[in-house]
């Protein structure tokens, strides 16, 4: 009988969908999370273990029994989350490629800080690093984009959306994260998820536009700089909220291997279309 798993998170959006997922395969989930609230409003009916990452003794008394851990709470809590958990645990913990950006902010960086000291601690488990996640329920990234383009006459996009992006589904995430539990890991891992071939964002615009039953966009070639400094419109009534960062991480290629994903994982992740479909089906 395969041994608990204790799912740090497990309120999100990610860790529902995991916790799902584990209970679909026979597999016990003890929930850890902030918010019991937030938990039982998602209907799955277990009784959820309590604890805010930021206070340690709470968090040793939720994993004090803890074999097998996955994390999809934010990165930068890696540390608080090691030094809790038993030494014999194995970890699966869920960072963001946005710790390869070129325009570090708070997220990346803690997501490095996180990766950094997982690697430092020697302890058996992985550490994958997603791209872009759309598809799971309430996102905000597919779903906001389809609300832009509902609402906007032209699409600017910085250098004409050139840059190549590679989102991955969540239920790719989901799978990934479901086969590096069954991994016996040896020593600390990192992997790279993502969706299986990079596509310019404005191939991206126009796939989301098809998907959502909406008409081809007209796509407009802006300097960032404008875009960037037009940002705070985005703060009207009626318009989602699009932040000058944001704008700023268009202008880099987010483009990965996903190699490790498919032989060390065995996870052939889906095509952006299958995964839209999947998206603007539910």
């Amino acid at each position: 009988m395969c041994s608990p798993v204790h799912v740090i998170g497990a309120s999100g959006r990610s860790g529902f969908a995991l916790c799902r997922a584990l209970l679909a395969s026979g597999i016990r989930v003890v929930p850890v999370v902030r918010d019991a609230e937030k938990w039982r409003r998602g209907g799955i009916g277990l009784e959820a273990r309590v604890a805010d990452l930021a206070d340690a003794p709470a968090l040793r008394r939720a994993l004090a029994d803890a074999s097998r851990l996955a994390c999809c709470a934010h990165a930068r809590h890696t540390a608080a989350i090691l030094a809790a958990a038993p030494g014999s645990c194995r970890f699966v913990l869920l960072g963001s490629t946005r710790r390869f950006t070129r325009w570090p902010d708070a997220h990346g960086n803690g997501v490095l800080a996180g990766e950094t000291a997982f690697l430092a601690s020697g302890r058996n488990g992985v550490i994958l690093h997603p791209t872009m996640i759309y598809g799971a329920e309430g996102e905000n990234n597919v779903q906001r984009l389809a609300a832009l383009l509902r609402r906007l006459p032209l699409v600017p996009l910085p250098g004409g959306g050139t840059t190549l992006v590679q989102p991955i589904h969540q239920d790719d995430v989901t799978r990934s994260v479901l086969a590096a539990l069954s991994i016996p890991w040896d020593g600390p891992h990192t992997i790279v998820i993502a969706g299986p071939t990079p596509v310019s964002y404005a191939a991206f615009v126009r796939a989301v536009a098809a998907a959502a039953g909406l008409p081809p966009p007209r796509l407009v070639p802006v300097p960032a700089a404008l875009l960037g400094a037009l940002s705070p419109l985005t703060l009207l009534p009626g318009l989602p909220r699009v932040r000058a960062g944001e704008i700023r991480r268009l202008l880099e290629d987010r483009n990965f291997s996903v190699s490790d994903m498919i032989a060390k994982l065995g996870v052939h992740p889906i095509s952006l279309a299958e995964g839209l479909a999947l998206t603007f089906r539910r």
